[in-house]
């Protein structure tokens, strides 16, 4: 009997309805390699794990965790179950369009020199999620983020490079990392690499994967011909708290993945995007959302001492 080609990971959490669509849209777009569809469920409270067992049965590999272990830790179990070739990341928040599974299973086996592949993601409405993927943060791109040159000039490369400016993901291209979201990898690099650093709870794992694995001469590709529905966010619902993760995040990846004698300075320049933000939006009459976003940023502001160090180190397992 050949071994599974392709395991694919979800992990779940508080997202019902949505991981009941992503798991209807795998079976319904996945044609062409046998594959082992592996769900975690994070200790949610809203019947998640009941409703997928309930509808999918045995057709599925169900891991009802007792406690929520994170991204991080909630794909590092999965993975440790599973037997395929190349391992497929896959978030819960996300619907699979026109056989894109099958479609990066082929793009990465045309390109095995790259060690890590992704795809495109859109919104709902079908508009660019350029969230697919980014380039590493260096001094320069944080300035820009910092001075509002990124928000102003989205479609420079020059003033948004993390983004890559206005590329609209619509070629094959390398690039620095490929969100977590939708992350082809072969199980053999995930097990060199030991999967994700469990220092991450939630964001910049799939970074810090991604940067280790260049270490090890992998690259990162991504294609167009592979698309899903992203609506990013689903497990994540207060704005501020997600700002306070994500700088967390930013730290650790400046701490972990920059010269030492260069961290303070990236430090200093992360530190200065939020309070620049509240600085901004304090001068302006702001109203509706844009009120919101400025209540946002004062509290994040206020809670510096939570990700200005970033996340405590722990265990990886």
């Amino acid at each position: 009997m050949n071994p599974t080609r392709i395991a694919i990971l979800i992990i779940s959490y508080n997202t019902r309805e949505m991981t009941l669509a992503c798991l209807r849209s795998v079976f319904e777009q996945a044609q062409k390699q046998d594959f082992e569809l592996i769900v975690l469920d994070n200790a949610s409270s809203d019947g998640s794990a009941e409703a997928i067992e309930a509808e999918f049965g045995d057709r599925l590999r169900l891991i009802k965790s007792p406690d929520n272990l994170g991204f991080a830790g909630g794909n590092n179990e999965a993975a440790g179950h599973a037997t395929g070739e190349y391992l497929l990341l896959l978030n819960p928040d996300t619907v699979v369009l026109d056989h894109a599974i099958d479609r990066l299973l082929e793009f990465a086996e045309a390109n095995p020199g790259a060690g890590i592949w992704g795809g495109r993601t859109v919104f709902a409405d079908g508009s660019l999620n350029p969230a697919s993927c980014w380039k590493r943060a260096t001094a320069w791109s944080m300035l820009c983020q910092a001075s509002g040159l990124a928000r102003i000039f989205r479609n420079s490369s020059v003033f948004n490079p993390e983004a890559y400016g206005g590329w609209g993901r619509d070629s094959v291209r390398l690039v620095d990392i490929v969100s977590g979201c939708f992350f082809l990898i072969r199980r053999e690099l995930w097990e060199k690499l030991g999967g994700f650093d469990l220092t991450y709870f939630m964001y910049g794992e799939e970074a810090d994967l991604c940067l280790r694995a260049r270490e090890h001469g992998a690259r990162t590709m991504v294609t167009p011909d592979a698309t899903i529905v992203h609506y990013g966010g689903a497990s994540e619902k207060v704005r501020a708290d997600k700002l306070v993760r994500l700088l967390a995040a930013k730290a650790t990846l400046i701490r972990r993945h920059w010269p030492r004698w260069k961290a303070p300075f990236g430090l200093a320049l992360l530190a200065s995007w939020p309070l620049s933000r509240v600085v901004a939006l304090s001068a302006l009459k702001v109203a509706g959302r844009d009120r919101d976003a400025r209540k946002a940023w004062v509290e994040v502001w206020q809670r510096r001492a939570d990700w200005s160090r970033g996340y405590p180190a722990r265990q990886t397992s």
